[in-house]
């Protein structure tokens, strides 16, 4: 899918004058959504919820040091992404894996060290998810995935991507848990409810930026349960690969696509094809 923005960039400009048009980069910092960005999207997603797991169990770190740990990582990409001038293949999808997971831990630890309700816990993330939303909107007059060439934008887009990881995840919980579907039958679920807002947006003209954040929440529960299917033990409902060759097989997938892209550079938009899809 590609999307259009709610408002353009040229708008956000005239509102905020010269001085917010100084801070502007020549590049979008994100890369334009396509196949291939869902594709990764929903690997990395799987990778998140098989890594947490791997880490967690195998590793012996715990729940708290396997947070400690991927948070500390996720600091120093983040770093490195937002120094960044550009679009950086690698950098950006690195981030986007160490995040789902950080945003995974986030809602495990309120579920199992804290004893927060599924619940309370989704309808939180929701709100937060919302508030960010706003302020990025008041402050930006967009909410463009098109235009992420600000440094204050491209705060609040990795903001909203954890929130929407740990908004993900406590809902997908919440569902798999009150309706009992088991893994499969999980992702057949969600990956019928993206089939929906793709639907609706196509066929039914919803809003181009709520069509792909929505689908964006909802590539989280569908890549867990894709993870959770191919990891856990068959006497669990799953096909007992293991979380080890799980992780492996998605990681080495996720490679080989980002190297495609780093090389073709099918995803790379520049500002100006940015508001040629404004238009």
């Amino acid at each position: 899918m590609t999307y259009e923005l709610s408002d353009t960039p040229e708008a956000a400009l005239d509102a905020n004058g010269p001085a917010r048009h100084a801070r502007r980069l020549g590049w979008n910092k994100v890369p334009e959504v396509t196949v291939y960005f869902w594709i990764i999207k929903v690997l990395c997603t799987t990778v998140g919820e098989t890594a947490a797991d791997l880490l967690n169990e195998k590793a012996g770190l715990g729940l708290t040091g396997v947070s400690l740990l991927m948070s500390a990582l996720l600091a120093v990409v983040l770093v490195v992404q937002f120094r960044t001038a550009a679009y950086r293949a690698g950098v950006y999808w690195l981030a986007v894996a160490l995040i789902s997971v950080v945003g995974t831990l986030i809602s495990d630890n309120l579920t199992d060290n804290m004893g927060v309700p599924l619940e309370t816990s989704t309808t939180v993330f929701a709100i937060v998810l919302a508030v960010v939303f706003v302020v990025w909107y008041r402050r930006e007059r967009t909410l463009s995935i098109h235009s992420i060439d600000t440094t204050g934008r491209e705060s609040f887009y990795w903001l909203a991507v954890l929130f929407t990881f740990a908004l993900g995840t406590a809902a997908g919980d919440l569902v798999s848990e009150r309706m009992d579907l088991g893994y499969w039958l999980s992702a057949v679920l969600f990956a019928l409810a993206i089939g929906a807002v793709a639907v609706a947006h196509f066929a039914l003209g919803l809003d181009a930026v709520w069509s792909f954040w929505i689908a964006y929440i909802l590539t989280r529960p569908l890549g867990a349960s894709i993870g959770d299917y191919l990891s856990q033990p068959t006497g669990d409902g799953g096909l007992g690969f293991g979380v080890v060759v799980t992780s492996v097989l998605f990681l080495a997938v996720i490679l080989g696509l980002v190297v495609y892209l780093s090389i073709t550079r099918k995803d790379v938009t520049d500002r100006t094809s940015g508001a040629r899809q404004a238009a």
